[in-house]
């Protein structure tokens, strides 16, 4: 089973769902604004992929952040602790099968 992890409002999650729903694959959303981040699947996300491809410094909830905020994202724990704190920061979407993990647009990954 598919799960694809992010936040509804999210343009490019709502690109990837709609890939999904066009190519008749099924999946599950995980919404991280209701459900908050699953911490054991953020520890495999951050071991499979690294914290550095997760934290999505491109985008708004981390241009928000305090300068002395973004300083201290140094290391996996790091950049956990934010995740966990701030999930938009995540980049998205995050999505699962098995132990394949992807992050972003991705659709030659998923087929």
């Amino acid at each position: 089973m598919i799960t694809v992890y992010g936040i509804p409002n999210c343009d490019t999650v709502k690109r990837s769902r709609a890939w999904f729903a066009d190519h008749s694959i099924a999946y599950t959303f995980h919404d991280f604004k209701s459900k908050g981040v699953p911490e054991k699947e953020l520890d495999r996300w951050i071991e499979k992929v690294g914290w550095e491809l997760l934290v999505n410094k491109k985008g708004t909830t981390w241009r928000k952040l305090a300068p002395k905020a973004q300083a201290a994202v140094t290391d996996a724990k790091s950049a956990r602790a934010l995740m966990l704190r701030e999930p938009s920061v995540i980049k998205r979407p995050v999505v699962v099968s098995g132990d394949t993990i992807t992050v972003g647009f991705t659709p030659d990954a998923w087929r």
